[in-house]
């Protein structure tokens, strides 16, 4: 698959990682980082007061690590945090709980920056092998198999993303928001004239594994956020109703194609109204950000097959022991 992008020359970066008691996780993505073809890399976690081994799984692995008080918390400020520790000009946002599928991952996400007016690319995210059957549905149709140079439109997601410094020290992250930072910042630096890219060779899995409840939470949060960006959005019960039973009907027609609809029709049903189900409530509590929500949105713990398309590049082979 050949790039649509330009090579930066001479590229370097800093990692910012966001984590709060990710000692499952963070070990295979700092692992997938020292397997890149970048090597000129600075790792920096936002630790958020993890009880466990994250920070010196991190440490072990040559990261640098910023505190966060759990009770000052949000997205966007540790975001900022982070990025204010970073050195380099180019600055790679991941999550805790994703790892590269190849070892090019961190040049092709900063490719588009050969562009002068590129503020902000993305890559490709798919699920492992546990991901729900409509999670999976999900990263299919918000991350295609085809790069966008420049997009018309500011949807990005932090979990695989990479940012200009620059034009950080001039936008920094919204740090009241409950979620969606990535799509508040898109649609300031867009206003701005701006470009985002999405870059579907910087492949990372996403190990999305939540419950119900989980589920619920995600899209309430993100909901309320929504609300916030763009106060003028409305998502009523006709909405529910309609989004519900759409994506169900959707969802159990591909199930049986793919010859999983016995094994995943539980999980439709049960994703799909949450998801639904806590984006209506969103909208309806949007602003009313007390104590106890903070607690459920930002310390909720759990986390998630999507085949995605071939590249001729051989995938990082992870150390299972």
């Amino acid at each position: 698959m050949n790039s649509v992008f330009s090579v930066v020359k001479n590229p370097s970066c800093s990692v910012v990682i966001r984590a709060y008691n990710e000692e499952q996780h963070i070990g295979r993505l700092l692992e997938g980082i020292s397997h890149q073809t970048l090597k000129d890399v600075e790792v920096i976690l936002v630790d958020s007061g993890s009880t466990d081994a994250t920070a010196a799984i991190a440490e072990h692995y040559g990261a640098k690590v910023v505190r966060i008080a759990p009770e000052e918390f949000t997205f966007g400020r540790s975001l900022n945090r982070g990025i204010a520790a970073a050195t380099r000009g180019l600055v790679v946002i991941a999550s805790a709980h994703i790892y590269p599928v190849y070892p090019d991952w961190l040049e092709r996400l900063l490719e588009p920056f050969a562009d002068p007016q590129v503020a902000l690319t993305y890559g490709k995210q798919r699920g492992p092998e546990s991901v729900h059957f409509s999670e999976q549905q999900i990263y299919h149709r918000w991350y295609p198999d085809q790069s966008v140079a420049r997009q018309n439109h500011p949807f990005c997601n932090n979990a695989n993303a990479a940012i200009r410094r620059a034009v950080w020290e001039q936008h920094p992250y919204n740090e009241t928001l409950t979620g969606l930072e990535d799509l508040a910042w898109a649609k300031e630096v867009g206003s701005a004239k701006w470009a985002v890219s999405y870059v579907a060779e910087a492949e990372v899995v996403h190990v999305h594994d939540e419950t119900p409840s989980g589920v619920y939470n995600r899209y309430r949060r993100e909901a309320m956020a929504f609300k916030q960006i763009y106060p003028e959005a409305h998502f009523s019960l006709y909405d529910f109703v309609r989004n519900t039973s759409a994506s169900i009907s959707f969802d159990l027609l591909h199930a049986a194609r793919a010859r999983q609809l016995w094994r995943s029709m539980s999980s439709i049903f049960w994703f799909r109204w949450m998801q639904f189900w806590g984006t209506y409530q969103g909208y309806r509590q949007s602003g009313l950000l007390t104590p106890e929500l903070r607690q459920t949105f930002y310390y909720h713990i759990g986390w998630e097959k999507v085949k995605s398309a071939s590249r001729d590049v051989e995938p990082i082979r992870y150390n299972e022991n």
